[in-house]
């Protein structure tokens, strides 16, 4: 009889203990789940946020008058050999937008553009030059524009994180989805671990580059003072990679608690197997 009771009361231990573990494991299951949400919606929010020109924008009074200056600007704005100064003047007049790695304006239909026809419409188009990787990693100067003032060390380089770090963190993160998905193949969380701290930094990068970025603007707005009836503000590209900054730190929270939880519990029901 004790022998049996002893028999009953272990088999009802282990049965519990399994529906406390099925349970555990849904509720891991559903944190990883979640995760993998959060990380693809945030992978999506920066690959857009790279690939628009909308993280400062400018408004300015429509400019209609065609003439030889406008069209000279117009010109050193689309050249690869423009300078800071060159281009950041044009896009302060004509309602300009910048990205990571194109700048752009609304011109009057009616000028000159790359040897187009001219018309007698005063349309608004908008017309894109991307930025060469020369001009990427270009030194910034003192005085934008005056190449004798020196260099500005602090203007330099956060113009080269600004660029750098958003696809320092896109890469980071498509590489914690490879760990992630070989988890998944291998039915186990502890690779979860990696993808989180690739989260993790992919996150801090996103971080940095939009600090960089914001820094890097009032710097510059303090060498060139925008014009009277000019405004600026931050546009959505720039505010989709301030969404997908915390984006991934909850989603690497999720994955390094998930794959460090499951793997305490797993350790608890080794040692009450084992006792």
């Amino acid at each position: 009889m004790g022998g049996e009771r002893l028999e009953n009361k272990t088999s009802v231990s282990i049965a519990s203990w399994s529906s406390v573990n099925a349970r555990m494991d849904n509720r891991f299951a559903t944190a990883f789940v979640i995760a993998c949400v959060l990380s693809l919606i945030s992978t999506i929010y920066m690959a857009a946020s790279i690939g628009t020109d909308f993280w400062y924008e400018y408004r300015s009074p429509v400019q209609e008058n065609s003439s030889d200056l406008n069209k000279s600007l117009w010109s050193d704005f689309a050249s690869d050999e423009a300078d800071e100064k060159t281009y950041s003047d044009v896009l302060f007049r004509y309602n300009g937008t910048m990205g990571l790695w194109r700048r752009c304006v609304s011109i009057p239909q009616n000028i000159y553009w790359n040897n187009q026809e001219r018309t007698e419409s005063f349309d608004v188009v908008t017309r894109c030059t991307s930025f060469t990787l020369n001009e990427q990693f270009m030194a910034k100067f003192v005085e934008p524009g005056d190449h004798n003032t020196g260099i500005d060390l602090l203007r330099t380089y956060l113009w080269r994180c600004q660029f750098l770090l958003p696809f320092v963190s896109l890469g980071l993160m498509c590489f914690g989805a490879l760990i992630g998905l070989c988890a998944c193949i291998c039915r186990s969380l502890y690779p979860a671990i990696a993808t989180g701290i690739l989260h993790l930094l992919a996150g801090l990068c996103t971080l940095g580059s939009v600090s960089c970025y914001v820094a890097g603007i009032e710097l510059l707005h303090q060498k060139l003072k925008l014009p009277e009836n000019v405004s600026g503000e931050f546009g959505w590209s720039f505010c989709l990679a301030c969404v997908s900054a915390p984006l991934q730190f909850m989603a690497s929270a999720l994955f390094i608690w998930a794959a460090h939880t499951n793997q305490k519990e797993y350790t608890l029901m080794k040692a009450y197997r084992v006792a």
